[in-house]
């Protein structure tokens, strides 16, 4: 029924090399915290710690004027909790997230009990909206933040055990929790979805929910329903959002997504007959979609920051740390490619 996936980006080549034994160093450095609570223990007391207040992440602005999480040694957040006059064991409430290229444990901890703008005198820094947060961020450190965040809120709603109704207790990285009665074991969950663009062979497919801000289209997406595959999910969405069936799909590349809760977003690219591309939008999903040309695109991709309200109406897309945008931007590429005759 499906054509086989065929694989856009391939996975990053190990090449044998110390900086090849220092990643599985680092993966095996954390699952033995991961195992070991007492290891785990000694490794925050040496730790990097990111704070958050109700899930929202600490950022300190560099001399750059650029923002970062907040990288606070163990210790410092120790003096900060005596500080404000709070337990220090609160940082046992702290969840591993990670080790830096030099091994050093990466913890996080919210600490919504206390007050914000204390925290945020004393830290130097300031709590702010993960919607926001994540697009001002680069390179590594939204992934790192969105994680933190999307652990810590799996830890606020998994208090009890939807078997037995009694209470669930973390292990010490906080990578599981345990019902206290029946041994149940948890552990944090991602809903997969399925992101998918759409094209004719000379242009591209998108579309937008009313709750998007004006002007923004993006890929199309949804989430997988039980015992589906990534294909029929894929195949089902886009006939239930606009009507066309899929005869060609390929998979691009995945993304841990944070919104509205922790999701992992399957990025693919599907095909439909160019003799068959009239959209009948289905109105409940979609407030619209429509197909765009290259050079549409490739205006949208011009624009790096969201229209202010009053500007002329403008096409714009997700920005760059969204899976969308790299699907526009392969396709985009491609397009390219196969106008230069390569």
């Amino acid at each position: 029924m499906f054509r086989p996936l065929r694989i856009l980006v391939s996975s990053t080549k190990c090449l044998p090399t110390h900086r090849c034994s220092g990643f599985v160093s680092r993966m095996r450095y954390v699952n033995r915290l991961k195992e070991d609570d007492e290891a785990c223990a000694a490794a925050l007391q040496n730790a990097h710690v990111f704070l958050f207040h109700h899930l929202s992440p600490l950022l300190q602005r560099t001399k750059q004027g650029t923002l970062r999480p907040a990288a606070l040694m163990c210790s410092d957040v120790q003096s900060m909790l005596e500080r404000l006059g709070s337990d220090r064991s609160l940082l046992k409430e702290s969840v591993l997230i990670g080790c830096s290229d030099q091994n050093q444990a990466q913890f996080c901890l919210d600490v919504g009990d206390l007050d914000q703008a204390a925290v945020e005198e004393v830290c130097e820094g300031k709590f702010m909206d993960m919607r926001k947060a994540f697009f001002l961020l680069v390179g590594s450190e939204a992934p790192l933040v969105a994680k933190g965040q999307a652990l810590l809120r799996w830890h606020q709603t998994s208090g009890f055990c939807s078997a037995t109704g009694r209470p669930t207790r973390r292990n010490g990285a906080g990578s599981q929790r345990v019902c206290s009665s029946s041994g149940i074991v948890y552990y944090p969950k991602m809903s997969p979805v399925v992101i998918v663009l759409v094209s004719d062979g000379k242009r591209c497919l998108l579309g937008r929910q009313s709750s998007f801000p004006q002007g923004m289209y993006s890929a199309l997406a949804g989430f997988c329903d039980m015992g589906e595959t990534l294909e029929e999910t894929l195949s089902r969405e886009v006939a239930e959002e606009v009507g066309l069936e899929v005869y060609s799909v390929s998979y691009s590349s995945s993304q841990h997504w944070p919104f509205p809760h922790s999701s992992l977003m399957l990025g693919c690219h599907a095909s439909v007959s160019p003799t068959h591309t009239q959209l009948n939008v289905n109105h409940a999903e979609l407030e619209d979609a429509r197909w765009f040309t290259v050079e549409e695109i490739s205006s949208a991709l011009k624009v790096k920051t969201p229209p202010h309200r009053g500007d002329p109406p403008v096409l714009w897309l997700p920005p760059k740390h969204a899976i969308a945008n790299r699907l526009i931007t392969e396709w985009m590429d491609r397009q390219r490619r196969s106008e230069g005759g390569e």
